[in-house]
């Protein structure tokens, strides 16, 4: 029994320890992930010397913190940004991760001196990546990025898991002499899995929302129901060999996307979870590896991670992203901020729990490969965030939203915001607020009374706002009532605030701008809507002449503010701009020809 107590006192107390370590971390700008591991480390065998050996726990407990992380970032995606990400997630999750794990699985045979079938293991370990770092990475500091980009980061951690399991429990059972299917076979099992994964997770978050919905609990076993749902959905499609991990994911993107009873609190709930999921699993990886014992595999496991780093993340970003017309900053940062994380690392317990010869050198490998991932591009996520201008105001979704369980009638349903300080809705008049479309304020609460609307002008600090809307504009009223952070808010999207309407022919003569006839006849949204080629997300940019033109609003997808920068910064690739030289070589060789083809008319048959 005492030992039960001990075993309590000392987990308690890493845990502590470990949310100590994170904000100590966060103040000299450290990955948070780091910390965690770090701790772990410290705690170990060569640390303070906690004893914890048993690879079979650590994959117990890695595989129910991961499926709650997954379930997790599926709740928080919404279907807006799933629609924008879908194709090239989907791209990157597969073709992107057997490019990954093939470069990086040639290195590490030269590296280590393995066979290609070993040296193809180590690459699939490691060619999972773990957006949930970079986006902590990113949040710890105030800051968002652009949400294509985030989208295709975040949609692309819940689809690239299964797959990266997929090539590793393959290569596996090939290595261990069991596995003789033909390449038609794996390809049959892969889409099984796939398949099957998909059918369950799409079906089990729909029953999930049909159980929150009408059963009657007490209000704190709601979001227990869904946890243990979401663990029941991974475990059995794991059972029938389907991607419990994609399972979970899909199912966390059904739940969060439909109306749920209680929804704040299950959204509350399963954040505090998968922070806790984060923390725990980060800490036993930690304990898990013994220091002294990695350095003899340091220098290649280095080289590996720098090979993963800059040559095959990169590759499979640029094969993988270029037809989807994502711009070269866009291509930069997806391939730099490739974090490797919990999961390269879980999946290396696979090969031991497979008695693989030499499994402790795969562990170790994926070991020191995320460690030189936290260390090299955690550090640096907010910085090249910032020097590709891809940095954006943080938007602090559901931050204010209130959990009010009222059923209206038809497709609308009752929400309630306290209104921050600073929130964009203070900006104008009540009568101009700029609400979504079917969307109407149907009472204002000040100090505990409401509010006579003819009397009110304004909204004030700390007002709660009851309003009825369809569920599918809830994330532009999250956005009216959301608190704005430090000076990024103003600037980020431009000097000042152009209404789309405005005839381009207005702001070329005003500002000087090169405009060819057909543009000058457009609306300002138009042509910057037609320059941009793709569906707008909020913060594209053009250059033009002297100015930005940047996407400051959206209302689905139909561009309501621009952003108009006077001074821009230098584009930060203008000076290694392949595509620019390639345009002024082309330039060039189209005037030569034509003086050629002046000169050669001009001493013709005709010519006197």
């Amino acid at each position: 029994m005492e030992q039960a107590h001990e075993l309590v006192f000392i987990g308690s107390l890493l845990l502590l320890a470990g949310i100590v370590a994170g904000m100590l971390s966060t103040r000299v700008g450290a990955p948070l992930l780091l910390a965690f591991l770090g701790l772990g480390m410290v705690a170990g065998d060569d640390g303070l010397g906690l004893h914890f050996a048993s690879t079979s726990t650590a994959y117990l407990i890695g595989s129910a913190a991961l499926a709650l992380i997954l379930f997790d970032g599926g709740l928080h995606t919404r279907r807006r940004v799933f629609r924008l990400a879908l194709g090239p997630s989907v791209v990157l999750a597969s073709v992107g991760v057997a490019v990954t794990a093939t470069v990086a699985g040639a290195a590490a045979v030269f590296l280590l001196q393995l066979g290609w079938l070993q040296g193809l293991l180590i690459g699939a370990i490691v060619s999972s990546t773990d957006a949930a770092a970079v986006f902590l990475l990113l949040h710890q500091r105030g800051r968002d990025i652009n949400e294509r980009v985030a989208a295709t980061l975040e949609t692309e951690a819940g689809f690239n898991d299964p797959f990266a399991v997929f090539l590793t429990t393959t290569l596996v059972t090939l290595a261990s002499g069991h596995g003789d299917q033909s390449f038609a076979e794996l390809l049959y099992y892969l889409a099984r899995e796939a398949l099957l994964g998909a059918a369950i997770g799409v079906g089990g978050g729909m029953l999930l929302v049909q159980l929150v919905n009408r059963l009657t609990l007490a209000g704190g076993l709601q979001p227990i129901l869904a946890m243990a749902a979401a663990l029941c959905l991974f475990a059995g499609t794991q059972l029938i060999d389907g991607s419990g991990f994609l399972a979970v994911y899909l199912a966390g993107l059904i739940a969060g996307n439909s109306r749920l009873k209680s929804s704040q609190t299950i959204l509350r709930f399963h954040e505090g979870m998968a922070w806790l999921s984060q923390l725990v699993l980060f800490i036993m990886l930690g304990l898990l590896v013994t220091p002294h014992r990695l350095l003899p595999q340091a220098p290649a496991a280095l080289g590996v991670a720098l090979v993963v780093i800059l040559a095959a993340r990169p590759l499979a970003v640029w094969i993988c992203l270029t037809p989807f017309r994502f711009t070269v900053q866009e291509r930069l940062f997806i391939a730099w901020v490739g974090l490797r994380g919990a999961v390269p690392i879980f999946l290396a317990m696979i090969p031991t729990l497979a008695r693989l010869p030499h499994s402790e050198v795969y562990f170790h490998v994926a070991f020191l490969v995320v460690l030189a991932s936290l260390v090299l591009q955690g550090w640096t996520v907010a910085p090249a965030a910032r020097w590709l201008r891809l940095e954006m105001p943080s938007d602090k979704r559901h931050g204010h939203r209130l959990d009010l369980e009222i059923a209206a009638a038809g497709s609308r349903e009752i929400s309630a915001y306290r209104v921050p300080a600073g929130a964009p809705a203070l900006d104008r008049s009540f009568e101009q607020l700029p609400l979504p479309r079917r969307t109407r304020i149907i009472a204002v609460l000040r100090d505990g009374v409401v509010m006579n609307r003819a009397q009110l002008d304004r909204l004030q600090p700390n007002d709660v706002v009851l309003a009825l809307t369809p569920p599918e504009t809830l994330e532009m009223l999250d956005k009216l009532f959301a608190e704005r952070r430090g000076p990024l808010a103003e600037t980020a999207l431009g000097d000042f605030v152009l209404d789309p309407n405005v005839p381009m022919a207005t702001v070329v003569d005003l500002y000087g701008l090169p405009a060819t006839l057909s543009d000058r006849a457009k609306t300002v949204g138009v042509f910057l809507r037609q320059r941009i080629g793709r569906r707008p997300v909020i913060g594209d940019r053009i250059h033009l002449g002297l100015v930005d033109l940047i996407v400051r609003a959206l209302d689905d997808d139909r561009i309501t503010e621009i952003g108009v920068v006077l001074e821009p910064e230098r584009d930060p690739l203008d000076s290694v701009s392949i595509r620019r030289r390639l345009k002024r070589l082309a330039g060039g060789a189209r005037r030569v020809v034509r003086r050629r083809r002046a000169a050669a008319g001009a001493g013709g048959p005709h010519s006197s």
